[in-house]
């Protein structure tokens, strides 16, 4: 397992019927050694900060596997950097890999905390208002980490996963969740997990809601 590429973003306009602003979702590769602090890497940009962005999205990461299967889907070349995402990886499990799930680096580890939730920015990036429905039904929403070490990386680096301290939740548990109604059970057994906090404030809100019923 390796990353292939290191990728920051700067801001920019984006425009069209899906979404028209400015953005960072725009991710290109950058040659040698990032710091990596706990919000992310060195140089990139986060514009839309209410939703993206901090400690619990500091890095998001997308499988290479995963481009091979978009490129062959969409019938066209999609470069690295395309689904916004700051490590480009070879090797990573599918989307199945547990919430706590750490990936160990040379000098840095991450932390599995959330998949990425399709957005009109992404669709709009990708240039096609369907294009979040596409994704949903992928199933190949990458993974949002939180920097448990802070230090620097660089394309080529290679990594290896340590889940002793996962759960039984997934990113693909989370990811399949996040537009249904929850059970009790179901929320708390989500909850248990280390889950993002966005995606916890609005679990325990819905759990409390339950209760008081």
């Amino acid at each position: 397992m390796q990353i292939e590429s290191v990728n920051v973003g700067h801001r920019a306009a984006l425009k069209g019927s899906s979404f028209d602003g400015e953005t960072g979702i725009f991710k290109t590769p950058v040659m040698g050694p990032v710091e990596v602090g706990a919000l992310g890497l060195s140089g990139d940009t986060i514009v839309d900060t209410r939703h993206h962005g901090g400690p619990d999205q500091a890095v998001y990461l997308y499988r290479s596997e995963d481009y091979e299967w978009w490129s062959e889907s969409l019938g066209r070349a999609v470069p690295w950097g395309a689904f916004g995402e700051n490590l480009t990886l070879e090797g990573l499990p599918a989307a199945d890999i547990a919430i706590g799930t750490r990936l160990i680096f040379e000098h840095v580890i991450l932390e599995a905390c959330a998949p990425r939730i399709p957005c009109n920015t992404l669709a709009q990036r990708m240039g096609s208002a369907a294009f979040a429905r596409q994704f949903m039904q992928a199933e190949r929403p990458g993974v949002y980490c939180r920097v448990i070490r802070p230090g620097s990386l660089c394309a080529g680096e290679a990594f290896r996963l340590d889940d002793a301290a996962a759960g039984e939740v997934t990113i693909l548990d989370v990811f399949r969740a996040a537009h249904r109604k929850l059970s009790r059970s179901e929320l708390e057994r989500f909850l248990d997990a280390p889950i993002d906090t966005r995606t916890r404030t609005g679990w325990e809100k819905a759990l409390a809601k339950l209760n008081q019923d």
